[in-house]
């Protein structure tokens, strides 16, 4: 007899969950595009007026003109379109089995080292421009 752990029926996390990890899950994404936007800019200057950033521009102005990787990237988007409902199941058992599992041992920890690192994030990586 062999047992499959996915096939198993996972438990549905609580609707409270689902909203604090989609509100974290967004803050963090904008930490990102925010550190990103600002490493963009802060470098920008510096390659513009560089051999090297005038031949890295070069390099990819015309990468992204042969068909090659614009198919590439078309394959890739489709592939990350048909794999999103795959991949929202799978956090959705995840996030049940957290909530039903660990959260009763370990989520007020977790809860507290997450609000006491969100000054430090804050400062560090701040989610707001």
């Amino acid at each position: 007899m062999s047992v499959c752990v996915w096939a198993q029926e996972w438990p549905q996390p609580d609707k409270e969950l689902v909203e604090k990890y989609e509100g974290l899950k967004a803050v963090f994404f904008k930490r990102i595009v925010n550190a990103w936007e600002k490493t963009k800019a802060a470098l920008q200057p510096t390659l513009e007026g560089s051999p090297t950033g005038d031949q890295a521009k070069q390099i990819l102005e015309e990468l992204s003109k042969r068909p090659r990787v614009e198919s590439a990237i078309k394959i890739i988007g489709g592939l990350a379109s048909d794999m999103e409902p795959m991949v929202d199941k799978a956090r959705m058992a995840l996030l049940g089995a957290y909530g039903h599992y660990l959260r009763p041992h370990i989520g007020e920890y977790l809860d507290r080292a997450i609000t006491n690192i969100k000054p430090v994030l804050d400062t560090v990586l701040p989610h707001e421009g």
